[in-house]
């Protein structure tokens, strides 16, 4: 699954890459390179974030569900018992 990433937001994250491996590492890498890293995390990794991501707003949504049905069920009017 690849995400499309707008040109800059693109440009920004290959140049945080090439930051990362400079503080981390005391390595400085091309343009070419931290781009090769990004397609990496973009097509291996991302969907697993993605998919969490997913998960949490499922979660969300089945509590706003369970809230939302507690205070219709408020709206219930007592029946006539014979």
């Amino acid at each position: 699954m690849l995400f499309n990433i707008p040109k800059e937001q693109r440009r920004i994250m290959i140049e945080e890459i090439q930051q990362f491996f400079l503080n981390e590492r005391d390595e400085e890498i091309s343009s070419f390179a931290a781009e090769k890293v990004l397609n990496f995390f973009q097509s291996s990794l991302a969907p697993h974030f993605y998919n969490n991501a997913v998960n949490d707003a499922i979660k969300v949504l089945e509590q706003q569900y369970s809230s939302i049905e507690e205070e219709v069920r408020t709206l219930e009017r007592p029946t006539i018992k014979s």
